[in-house]
């Protein structure tokens, strides 16, 4: 049996060493809550440095040595830190870890080590193939799922293709100009000609003559007034199955836009606009007509909290929210 006496002295004396709080209760058969107490509150580590004497003490153990063996041999060959973890099954926080700072790469040699990786998995003779047959650069990159840099590694010099002399197309079908004015003047919009040839509604109202040229004249737009945004005294207005002044009545006997609007069968904003403004009831008396609040006293509350109900049983039974029943009580 440990003389009870002795034990603080152990206990610092262990902690002191570097061991930390749990290692030193298993060894002494005592809980951790003992260690604590007998620990000096100035002496304790934080968490920064509990953490970290953890990690040593973990680094000391056969299995932990055995892992850092196989994190540093797979890195040092040449894989990237994401596939080392699947292989191991671990995170990419551990296998960072378990290197020394002199031990990882920098990110330019990582991207370097991982375009040389990625490029010895592509078919270079497939690749030179599709070029020689037509496929561009951009093509084959989409294609293999590379940049078009990479692409341009794997072809040899003397087969490069030069770029074409002069602009390039900027549609695949060629802009022909009686037949632009033949289909427009069959029926065919501009919006839809310009979608078909790839081009502008500009470039196609270029090619028709002011004559036969179906939309506005130029200048115009900018000359017609701007439109009103309130409605035009006298529009067409909506006809309902029931008329103003019954909807009118409802909405003062207390029935609410939105009910009157989903017995009609439209929006509530049609239903407001029938009613005139100086009528029309605040947000605050709707919601207060809309979600009326039950008349339960304090007498009520307290003989259900009496009767051993929570305040939230009490508030589903009454209707309340939690907080009102709180309130009045």
């Amino acid at each position: 049996m440990r003389d009870s006496k002795a034990l603080p002295g152990l206990i610092r004396r262990r902690y002191r060493e570097g061991a930390s709080i749990a290692t030193v209760a298993k060894e002494l058969g005592v809980s951790k809550t003992t260690v604590q107490r007998h620990v000096p509150v100035q002496e304790r580590r934080n968490a920064a440095a509990a953490a970290l004497q953890r990690h040593r003490s973990r680094a000391k153990e056969p299995y932990e040595k055995a892992l850092r063996a196989q994190v540093v041999r797979l890195y040092r060959s040449g894989m990237p830190q994401q596939r080392v973890a699947a292989t191991l099954g671990i995170s990419v926080e551990a296998v960072v870890a378990r290197l020394e700072p002199g031990q990882r790469r920098s990110k330019q040699e990582a991207a370097r080590l991982s375009v040389e990786q990625q490029g010895e998995l592509l078919p270079q003779d497939e690749i030179v193939a599709r070029y020689v047959q037509g496929a561009t650069m951009t093509e084959l990159g989409k294609l293999y799922g590379v940049h078009p840099t990479t692409i341009r590694r794997r072809i040899p010099e003397d087969l490069i293709r030069g770029r074409t002399p002069g602009p390039r197309p900027r549609s695949r079908r060629v802009l022909v100009e009686e037949e632009v004015r033949r289909r427009y003047t069959a029926g065919k919009s501009a919006y839809a000609l310009a979608r078909e040839f790839g081009v502008s509604v500009h470039t196609i109202r270029a090619r028709i003559p002011a004559a036969d040229w179906r939309g506005r004249p130029a200048g115009e737009a900018s000359a017609s007034p701007p439109r009103s945004a309130q409605p035009r005294p006298g529009g067409v207005r909506m006809v309902l199955a029931l008329s103003d002044e019954e909807i009118l009545a409802r909405y003062r006997a207390g029935q609410s836009a939105t009910a009157i609007g989903r017995a009609v069968g439209v929006d509530c904003r049609t239903i407001l606009r029938r009613i005139p403004k100086h009528e029309r009831r605040s947000h605050l008396q709707a919601q207060r007509l809309n979600r009326p609040a039950p008349d339960v006293g304090a007498e009520t509350i307290r003989a259900l909290r009496a009767r051993g109900l929570t305040w939230e049983a009490i508030a589903a039974e009454v209707g309340l929210s939690v907080k009102t029943v709180r309130a009045r009580a």
